[in-house]
């Protein structure tokens, strides 16, 4: 079985099964959606630091940016360092905003600051990123592995079979038992990576021996302004927006932090998981450019993880990283259906339905996962037929639909002027931007935009259209907005209320700290 001793399944098995009786047994007994989709607000901070750092060294992670890096090179790291400046914006501006709106969705949020069409409009957008790029994503990943425990599988029998176990466990246990099965697995993933790196730079003879037998052009974060791959216009322009989305506005990630116990613990929690984001340079990005000079020529870049895997690592160990992978592909998959079937229940079936009963919008919610899954798969023999690498196609596909959705937060956060009607035009022309760039760039090759540069293009050009249209209506009542918006005010009480707490509680002197240490790690590669 392609390298695999049957004890290395045996301990995957065991490990599998552990992880899951784990999350049952942690689980709430759910009677309400709070309980179903955030877990009842009860997670501390490191439960939410490790549940966000899980979901972004998942399995399509692992895949996913293993390939890019040998294929690529290092500057597949920016998008985890620019992730903590991120976070710490995340955390200052937009987290107490939406804990202070008192909602359970991003796209509920956007309906009290701009009404209806923006919140149908945005959440489902999300539902469609969820099964195109989140569930496809993580299926594709996971049939590299089983692929190669199990050849005689084909591609729809294993997505059938990973998507029938995920949505399982999401079903019995809610989200708190993805959460708690996402702190382990993401302890047991890091442990094991560290050692897979070790133990790749040791076989090459060390850092220094390493650079001196690749490409110095793949050691370096800044790339020219014609680079195919990430370009340094890009970098400056587009992945900040595509950090914002998926950081501040995509509900897969945020219903994460929504879950803390207190805007403090979602802080901290938040804080946590961008330290953690910066480990991913020697947990995941090392072992790939060591695998540059240990298997050189490999012909699928994403198969470079678990040959890795199998050359390096004892037997044992190799079992515990297939059931942690397995498990992280499970919670990945279950936390994405969790997250689309919030958007169905709470932005389409209760809106329209609003005196529907709980227990009817819970059971809704369980038909809605089973409906994602099956779309998810569908779609998937779509996606393996992807020329470049997985982790490319997701940023690609983001790049092009989510500027509008960072236009629609910023301006609603920050000026007072944006109303409902501005909302729709920027989603209505930035969409339509997004549509010709992508078909113009990505499909037929006529416009040399990189895709991040094109997303900045579409988010400036949504934002223009946001302020013009807002001014062609009148501006809406401060009474309605005012507590959704980001004031200097704030600012201010909240400066007087952290004299008295100790500078290893103040989130602000925290994020001062992680950004330093950001610094710190990324400058020799500049």
């Amino acid at each position: 079985m392609a390298g695999f001793a049957g004890f290395d399944l045996a301990v995957a098995a065991l490990y599998v099964v552990a992880l899951a009786l784990l999350g049952v047994l942690s689980r709430l007994k759910i009677r309400t959606l709070n309980q179903q989709f955030l877990g009842a607000r009860q997670a501390r901070w490191p439960m939410v630091g490790f549940a966000l750092f899980a979901a972004t060294i998942s399995s399509t992670a692992l895949v996913g940016v293993s390939g890019s890096a040998y294929a690529h090179g290092l500057s597949v790291y920016n998008y985890d360092w620019v992730a903590t400046f991120v976070l710490v914006a995340f955390c200052a501006v937009v987290l107490p905003t939406y804990l202070a709106s008192g909602v359970f969705t991003v796209p509920e949020f956007l309906e009290k600051r701009y009404g209806r069409f923006t919140r149908t409009y945005v959440s489902g957008l999300a539902i469609v990123l969820f099964v195109l790029v989140d569930t496809v994503g993580a299926l594709f990943a996971g049939s590299v592995l089983f692929k190669l425990l199990f050849p005689a599988l084909t591609l729809w029998q294993v997505s059938a079979l990973l998507s029938l176990c995920a949505a399982g466990f999401l079903l019995i246990g809610g989200l708190r038992a993805v959460m708690i099965t996402d702190t382990v697995q993401a302890l047991i993933l890091i442990g094991s990576c560290m050692v897979l790196s070790f133990s790749a730079l040791s076989l090459v003879g060390g850092w220094e021996a390493l650079t001196a037998q690749i490409d110095p052009a793949k050691l370096r974060l800044v790339r020219p302004a014609d680079d195919a791959v990430l370009p340094w216009t890009g970098l400056i322009s587009g992945l900040p927006l595509i950090g914002f989305y998926f950081w501040c506005t995509n509900q897969y990630m945020v219903q994460k932090v929504l879950a803390a116990k207190s805007l403090d613990h979602g802080r901290w929690g938040s804080l946590f998981a961008g330290g953690l984001k910066l480990s991913t340079l020697f947990l995941l990005i090392v072992p790939a450019l060591c695998a540059l000079v240990i298997l050189p020529g490999l012909e699928r870049p994403e198969s470079v993880f678990w040959a890795m895997i199998v050359k390096l690592l004892p037997t044992g160990l190799i079992g515990l990283v297939i059931g942690a992978f397995i498990v992280s592909l499970m919670s990945s998959l279950a936390a994405t259906y969790n997250a689309a079937a919030t958007l169905v229940t709470l932005d389409f079936i209760k809106r329209y339905r609003p005196h529907t009963s709980e227990r009817w919008l819970l059971n809704a919610g369980r038909v809605a996962i089973l409906s994602v899954m099956g779309i998810s798969m569908l779609w998937l023999p779509v996606m393996s037929r992807i020329q470049d690498t997985l982790w490319e196609y997701l940023q690609a596909m983001l790049s092009y639909a989510v500027p509008p959705v960072a236009a629609l937060f910023l301006l609603g956060i920050f000026w007072k002027r944006a109303n409902a009607f501005g909302a729709g035009c920027g989603l209505v022309i930035g969409t339509a931007l997004s549509i010709g760039l992508f078909l113009g760039g990505e499909i037929f090759d006529l416009i040399p935009l990189h895709f991040l540069e094109a997303a900045f293009v579409i988010f400036a050009a949504s934002a223009l259209s946001i302020v013009a249209g807002s001014h062609l209506r009148p501006a809406p009542d401060w009474n309605d907005i005012s507590g959704l918006m980001f004031m200097r005010a704030v600012w201010q009480r909240e400066t007087a209320q952290l004299r008295t707490v100790p500078i290893y509680k103040n989130y602000r002197y925290l994020s001062l700290g992680l950004l330093a240490l950001t610094l710190v790690v990324v400058s020799p590669f500049l």
